[in-house]
This record gives C-alpha cells, sequence and structure tokens, in this order.
C-alpha cells in the first residue's frame, strides 16, 4: 500500500509541478478585446470549463454565513440571489433583458425559463456564442449575438433591465463600459452588476505582495485592470446616461469565497470527466489551478472584493452630453 500511495503522490507532485511550469512560462496577457475572445473561444473550445462547472462560467452564492452545498447548484442559487437583491423579480414576465457577457448563456436561460424575460445575451466570443445556442433550448425566449460590450449594436433606451456578471474586468474602458450599459436601458428600467472589484487604493494601497498577485490575476486571465466598488459606482452614476442614477452597492466576497477552491476540488470529484478529454485537458486543469489558488487568496485578504451594483434608471431621462 505504502509503494502505491508514494507513487501517487510522486505522479500528482510531478503534473503539478509541470502545471506550474506552463503556468509561470505563458500567460494570457490582455492585448484587445481580441485576445479577450481569443482565451474565451480557447475555454469554450477545449470543453474543461463546461464539462467541470456546467453551463454557468461565473461564481457561486454559498449564502451570506456560507455552508457547504453543491458546486452546480450554488452557481445557480447565485443568479436567483442576484435577481432578488437587484430587484429583477419584479419585472413582469416579456420584460427584455440584456445579458451583457452571457458566456455559454447559463444565467440567460434561468432569467427566460424561471422569470419570463425575454433575454439577449452578447459576448465578444463567437465560441461562447455558438455554444450558448447549442444549449438554448428551442421556444425559450433566449437568443444570442457576438458584439463588444464597448460598442452595443442595440438601440438606446431598448431594455427594460441590464445584467452583466464577471465581465467588467475584461473592459479597459470602464466609463464606456457603464456608459454602454446605461445607454441601452429605459428609464425606470433595472441594473443588475456583479463583478470582481480591487479593494480601493484610497483605501489602502497595494503591497508589494499583492502588487505581484495583482499582477498575476490580470495577465493569466485577460484582464487589462479591475475597477474598485467606488470607483466603478463613480463611472455609472457619472454617465451622460445616468440621469441622476443613485446606485447601491454590496460585497459579497464571503458568500462566493467557497467558489474558488470548489473549482479546483470539482476536478478531483469528477476525475473521469478530466481524463476523458485526454492528457491535454489534465494539464490546461493543472495549468488554471495557481490562478484559482490566488485569487481565493486575493478574495480571502481583502486585496479583492467581490461587488455587486444595482439601480433604478431615473424616469425622466436627463439627454446625453
Amino acid at each position: 500500500m505504502l509503494p502505491s500511495l508514494l507513487l501517487i503522490g510522486l505522479l500528482a507532485g510531478a503534473l503539478a509541478a509541470i502545471g506550474l511550469l506552463i503556468w509561470a512560462r505563458r500567460d494570457r496577457a490582455f492585448a484587445s478585446t481580441a485576445s479577450v475572445a481569443e482565451a474565451y473561444d480557447r475555454w469554450t473550445d477545449d470543453q474543461l470549463l463546461e464539462r467541470l462547472w456546467g453551463d454557468h462560467v461565473h461564481l457561486g452564492h454559498y449564502g451570506d454565513t456560507p455552508r457547504r452545498r453543491d458546486f452546480r447548484q450554488a452557481k445557480v442559487d447565485f443568479v436567483h440571489e442576484l435577481v432578488r437583491w437587484s430587484g429583477l423579480d419584479q419585472l413582469p414576465p416579456g420584460s427584455r433583458v440584456l445579458d451583457v457577457g452571457c458566456g455559454i448563456g447559463g444565467s440567460a436561460r434561468i432569467l427566460a425559463r424561471d422569470y419570463g424575460f425575454e433575454v439577449l445575451g452578447i459576448s465578444i466570443s463567437p465560441g461562447q456564442i455558438e455554444r450558448a445556442r447549442q444549449l438554448t433550448p428551442a421556444g425559450l425566449p433566449c437568443r444570442f449575438a457576438v458584439m463588444d460590450a464597448l460598442a452595443l449594436e442595440l438601440a438606446d433606451a431598448s431594455f427594460d433591465a441590464v445584467w452583466t456578471v464577471e465581465a467588467g474586468p475584461h473592459m479597459p474602458d470602464k466609463q464606456r463600459f457603464a456608459d454602454e450599459l446605461l445607454r441601452v436601458l429605459k428609464p425606470g428600467g433595472l441594473l443588475a452588476v456583479a463583478d470582481w472589484n480591487r479593494r480601493d487604493a484610497a483605501v489602502q494601497p497595494l503591497s508589494r505582495l499583492e502588487r505581484w498577485v495583482m499582477h498575476q490575476l490580470l495577465v493569466q486571465w485577460a484582464h487589462p485592470e479591475f475597477a474598485s466598488i467606488p470607483g466603478f459606482r463613480r463611472n455609472l452614476e457619472a454617465s451622460p446616461w445616468a440621469g441622476g442614477l443613485q446606485v447601491t452597492t454590496a460585497d459579497w466576497s464571503r458568500a462566493t469565497l467557497p467558489s474558488w477552491i470548489e473549482s479546483i476540488l470539482e476536478g478531483a470529484r469528477r476525475p473521469a470527466t478530466v481524463l476523458g478529454l485526454g492528457p491535454r485537458a489534465v494539464l490546461l486543469g493543472l495549468r488554471e489551478t495557481p490562478t484559482l489558488l490566488l485569487m481565493h487568496w486575493g478574495f480571502a485578504t481583502g486585496m479583492m472584493q467581490f461587488g455587486v451594483f444595482r439601480a433604478r434608471k431615473p424616469a425622466a431621462e436627463s439627454p446625453a452630453a
């Protein structure tokens, strides 16, 4: 028994070392929106994230006092928590909702199926949009389109609600992102945003160690920069499309924190899923593990924060400048 355990340990150590070597030598630094599209196309094509995480490529909600729950169910719970917190559950069926950065459509399908909304999901990644269409049952009022969130090909004031989850870190121009979200939102419409945010520099600048970790979080997953919670609230309220908008924020870091370790543990719980995709999938999983661990560290220490934002656009909209 002991030699077998030793062999398993040595093999695991060797695989971890290979994954760490790949992680250290190859990153996915942001170059343009095209680099974001390419990264998500690759993640979609290799199927590893979908096989392990299901159709929700975002964090889960484990409760205000986090408790153990199924990893995939926590992601579904997150969608319903954000719907309730933002007030979208008060909108009537048939309301038009835009999902910005929709991934492979997990949230969009819940919004359409469980709340009766007519949903348009958009992503910069053609691979994600194709997969979202494949996963969406016929008859569900949910459609998808390839589109740049910084230049939405949509009419002004055309949606009753705008929803976006974990898309902001990929946006090089946070003000333009805020402007586009509000431009397409009708007067009286609801905004729901959830994002990975950095600690505001005015509260506490990053230490030397935190600067290194932050650099890795940016370059490993094609992020140009993280906004702070107060910073993005200012972007929204300062937009020429805000019309006096008042934004409410909260920090869901504690409720979502278990997601990072659970994301890694899914590989151990579903080894056949990883192995069934071949040796390359094993290396891909190992390659992502250091970044997942750094994300956990960042959110656990307060360097990062999971910000949520809600607002109702004033009915008497001021003209855009």
